[in-house]
């Protein structure tokens, strides 16, 4: 089950709500633990196993490392470790197994050997996210940096949390475990965390959908020119951009309507003047993830700077490979890997006294954005391909080494509405950083305010609401869109 479907919003959601308000406070948390596994089972019952089992040993070697972490450190040393190990062992057999072995057989025909043959994986949808968060709950606990869950139930409705169970953003229990105890629930956050759903979905439907069949149909052709390459390239920044802040935003606003306030995942990442913004804007749950439990861990930039180079660059590649098991994920990995060194190299010189630049401070901003911008977009191709030989293609059709393209295949493939929907989409990346008002330093578009929780008006009500069932008509037209992120 997906958030944009007509059976979540109009079955699943109301009944789900319909019970959490209608039962006692002390009864919700369970409640919350039944619709998630209902809502992950939807997909895959047998599944729904593994998140159990995750939770379960995640739950006694967590009690373990509290009880032993004083008087015992090193039996809780060895429980967390223990955790670790299970947890992520889990994800690498479900997520790499396949790539492990077709890796293997490409290297084994190269030296002209004979591939061995082995089982497919399926891939658990949401894997990613709650090993990720159960991991952080044994580590914080190490830490003393997260008091233990209360109980099992507590701890299994954070890790299947189902507003963020399937593509985050990833929770960390120390946020959560004061709010599972006790938060409020007002019509003002109820009706800010509805307005923020229907935002969400109408940034899928309407924006990220529409302009994915310009991204389709541009990585589909075998040689796609510059106009094709320029078009799927900038597409499918749009669509990975609106389609994953359209989930983060849903789930945000689910959160709310059951009294939840998540952290914000996203804070206008193509505004970025440079590679190391953008990380600070993009997919912050992740990034500040990696940070806090690899790249502190591995030293940091504690160690000097060839080290933090080397620190950067194992980070960038993991946070590469996490995404995606293939090869090209690797190298978008270390695309943004190497870009963030040539970034901290440069600060390094300009802070020994490089000349001041003479552009104007305006001209300065637009240029490093659109720099960046542009940085991101490559990287994206090799992130959208399928393969490496249609990455190269896409590449080339950007250096216009294959002419034009076929304009003709182009313009019946894609409508109207998608260009339409395109151009809307960059309106909206670089109008609504620059529109709006600012609360907790996230700005927001002034006239769509009521969907992030800033001053509610009456505009912005009255216009998602049309949004939002102009999304509904067309979902039900159109065939399943799942959300990007379910693949990672």
């Amino acid at each position: 089950m997906i958030f944009s479907t007509t059976i979540f919003v109009f079955l699943f959601l109301p009944l789900f709500l319909a019970g959490y308000y209608l039962l006692p406070f002390r009864y919700r948390s369970g409640w919350i633990l039944l619709g998630s596994w209902v809502f992950y089972a939807w997909w895959r019952l047998d599944f729904l196993s593994l998140i159990v089992a995750t939770t379960i040993w995640t739950y006694g070697l967590g009690a373990v490392v509290a009880r032993e972490r004083l008087a015992r450190p090193s039996r809780a040393k060895a429980a967390l470790a223990l955790g670790c190990v299970l947890n992520l062992g889990i994800l690498a057999y479900f997520k790499y197994f396949n790539f492990g072995v077709e890796s293997l057989n490409a290297l084994l025909q190269s030296l002209g050997g004979e591939p061995i043959s082995a089982w497919r994986v399926i891939l658990p949808i949401g894997i990613s996210f709650y090993v990720f968060q159960a991991t952080s709950y044994l580590v914080d606990l190490y830490r003393d940096d997260a008091p233990e869950a209360g109980s099992y139930v507590e701890l299994a409705a954070y890790i299947s949390l189902f507003p963020q169970l399937i593509a985050g953003p990833i929770l960390r229990y120390k946020d959560l475990a004061e709010q599972f105890r006790a938060r409020s629930h007002t019509f003002e956050k109820f009706s800010e965390g509805a307005l923020r759903f229907m935002l969400g979905f109408c940034k899928k439907v309407l924006i990220a959908d529409s302009v994915a069949v310009i991204a389709d149909t541009a990585f589909a052709l075998e040689t796609p020119g510059f106009v094709g390459a320029w078009l799927g390239a900038l597409a499918y920044s749009a669509q990975l951009y609106f389609d994953f802040t359209g989930y983060s935003d849903m789930a945000i606003g689910l959160g709310l309507m059951m009294g939840f306030r998540f952290i914000e995942n996203f804070n206008y990442p193509y505004i970025s003047q440079s590679i190391t913004e953008f990380w600070r804007r993009w997919h912050i749950s992740l990034s500040t993830w990696l940070r806090d439990y690899l790249y502190i861990p591995l030293g940091g930039n504690r160690l000097g700077p060839r080290r933090t180079y080397l620190n950067v660059m194992t980070v960038m590649l993991l946070g590469g490979l996490w995404h995606g098991a293939a090869w090209t994920f690797v190298v978008w990995g270390a695309w943004h890997g190497g870009l963030l060194v040539l970034e901290r190299l440069q600060a390094s010189r300009a802070a020994v006294g490089r000349s001041a630049d003479p552009r104007s401070a305006a001209a300065r901003t637009v240029w490093a954005t659109a720099r960046t911008m542009l940085l991101v977009t490559i990287g994206w191709v090799v992130f959208r391909a399928p393969s490496f030989s249609i990455a190269l293609e896409m590449y080339r059709g950007m250096l216009g080494l294959d002419g034009l393209g076929p304009l003709s295949e182009l313009s019946w493939q894609i409508g109207g509405f998608s260009i339409l929907m395109l151009g809307v989409s960059f309106v909206l990346i670089y109008s609504a950083p620059y529109l709006g008002t600012v609360r907790e330093g996230v700005p927001v578009l002034r006239l769509l305010s009521a969907f992030s929780g800033a001053r509610v008006t009456a505009l912005g009500r009255a216009l998602v609401v049309p949004l939002f069932l102009l999304s509904v008509l067309k979902l039900t037209a159109e065939a399943f869109s799942p959300f990007l992120y379910f693949q990672f």
